[in-house]
């Protein structure tokens, strides 16, 4: 089954789905296992703050309050790491003060094409290193995928203390 937001193909699935981050139930569930690696093995978790940011913009869901402070939040992040280099303990900080603006996002009409890379490319890596490479290649995949909102998001972080 095609998944609505990656465009990727995942077997069905007879199982729930994200409430406003829409996906495939297949897609749903296999990102539900990419999350068991991670928080079940040390090695794996420095890129999970990746992997869900990229997981929400690649699955925007449709126009409602609630998907817009998703986008905003998580391409914040993404913007914050890998447009501007910071370490992510840094832009973790950043957005406890992104979250407690309460910032009114205006709903950004997701691409075309929301990144070449997916969530099946870290599936397949092998071993901690090889799914941190992964995570950030599909990372800066999709964050480029979302390059005509770049300048938006930059006025979005300007807002933030540093």
């Amino acid at each position: 089954m095609r998944c609505c937001g990656c465009n990727q193909e995942f077997p069905e699935a007879n199982s729930p789905t994200h409430a406003y981050m829409l996906s495939s139930p297949g897609c749903w569930a296999a990102f539900g296992e990419l999350l068991v690696r991670e928080y079940s093995d040390p090695a794996y978790r420095r890129v999970h703050r990746l992997s869900v940011d990229a997981y929400a913009l690649q699955h925007p869901g449709v126009d409602t309050p609630q998907s817009r402070n998703s986008v905003g939040v998580h391409f914040s992040r993404l913007s914050l790491l890998l447009g501007r280099g910071w370490p992510i303990e840094r832009a973790n900080d950043a957005m406890v003060a992104i979250t407690a603006k309460k910032m009114d996002y205006p709903w950004l009409v997701p691409p075309a094409s929301r990144g070449e890379l997916s969530l099946k490319h870290v599936l397949l890596a092998e071993g901690p290193s090889d799914h941190c490479i992964a995570v950030e290649q599909w990372a800066l995949s999709v964050w480029q995928a979302w390059t005509e909102y770049h300048p938006t998001v930059d006025g979005w972080l300007r807002r933030i203390p540093r």
